[in-house]
């Protein structure tokens, strides 16, 4: 089979073609859904595994593991649940040991980021099976996560005005929303008329379920009333929002953010360097990037700037060195 080059959390004959998911064999198309939860689930159910098999265990603990999380972290650990699925293929839960684990990590050690996902989700499923009586322990306790490297990208200026130029306009607007507020993408991608204050936009993070309200400024105004004249006569109730009236899915607005920065040449970018660069832009203005970030304590700030800033020092003068020499002789 031939290696995907593209799309590489995709499982197996899985394709997006016009906002939408595929399943591709022998020359059919099956749709599978409009976004990734909706493809990977339905994916899931064609391919079910034997009951009592550990791809099984997975299947079933799904809808507790992600019973509450944001969209984008359940979009995540259904991706992480897949592979597992197709890793531990072979094995019933009893036989998954804390040496099998450890084993798992390390094929996995390349990825860190994926590693620790997949221990986080795996951990979770066998949470849910002592809650269930299903065993008696849980083989991922003691299994330290991967060491991830630390992100330090901001994107100046030059780099922003080039991805947003190759951006399509709602695209656009949605990164102008997201430096201007701060907030993370999907929260600014769900907001809802309602939410549009007289005081600023109210925002309730998803992640967080922080709450603030960031207040009107000219260049705020002026990104909103563009964003509603987009949305033409579509009667929805969030600002941005498809043909249907409903919010855009993660998984498209991702998509249209890694094509615009290939097509402007910016490499090394992620749609939370936008956050990152409105809270390092923010603190150097004098402005308050704790509050603007919704996070509890500057503390938390700090971690999350963490070597985004190059601090300016200053050297000592040569004068000193003179002085000296001057006294020596």
């Amino acid at each position: 089979m031939r290696q995907r080059q593209h799309n590489r959390h995709l499982p197996p004959c899985v394709y997006q073609k016009h906002g939408a998911y595929y399943l591709v064999k022998g020359g059919k198309w099956k749709r599978l859904g409009d976004n990734l939860s909706q493809a990977l689930a339905e994916y899931g159910r064609l391919h079910a595994s034997p009951a009592g098999s550990m791809p099984a265990l997975i299947e079933d603990a799904l809808p507790f593991i992600t019973r509450g999380r944001a969209e984008n972290t359940k979009a995540q650990y259904l991706v992480a649940a897949k592979k597992l699925q197709l890793i531990m293929a072979d094995f019933a839960p009893e036989q998954v040991t804390h040496k099998v684990v450890v084993q798992l990590r390390r094929g996995l050690a390349d990825t860190p980021n994926m590693a620790n996902r997949c221990l986080t989700v795996l951990r979770l499923v066998f949470d849910y099976a002592l809650e269930e009586e299903l065993l008696e322990r849980n083989p991922c306790i003691g299994v330290k996560r991967l060491q991830e490297k630390k992100r330090d990208r901001l994107i100046d200026g030059t780099e922003f005005s080039k991805i947003y130029a190759h951006a399509p306009g709602r695209l656009q607007l949605m990164m102008e929303l997201s430096y201007l507020t701060g907030q993370r993408l999907m929260d600014v991608v769900k907001i809802r008329r309602s939410d549009i204050k007289p005081e600023g936009i109210y925002f309730r993070q998803n992640k967080t379920d922080a709450q603030l309200i960031v207040a009107w400024t000219p260049q705020l105004r002026s990104a909103v009333d563009r964003a509603k004249a987009l949305g033409g006569k579509v009667n929805a109730m969030t600002l941005f929002h498809t043909r249907n009236g409903s919010a855009p899915a993660y998984r498209t607005v991702y998509d249209q953010w890694v094509r615009a920065c290939a097509a402007a040449g910016i490499e090394d970018t992620d749609l939370r360097d936008l956050r990152a660069m409105a809270a390092t832009h923010a603190k150097a203005q004098g402005k308050d990037a704790t509050a603007l970030l919704g996070h509890a304590s500057s503390t938390m700030t700090k971690r999350y700037l963490r070597d985004r800033e190059v601090p300016i020092v200053e050297g000592p003068e040569l004068d000193s060195i003179r002085q000296t020499q001057t006294g020596a002789q």
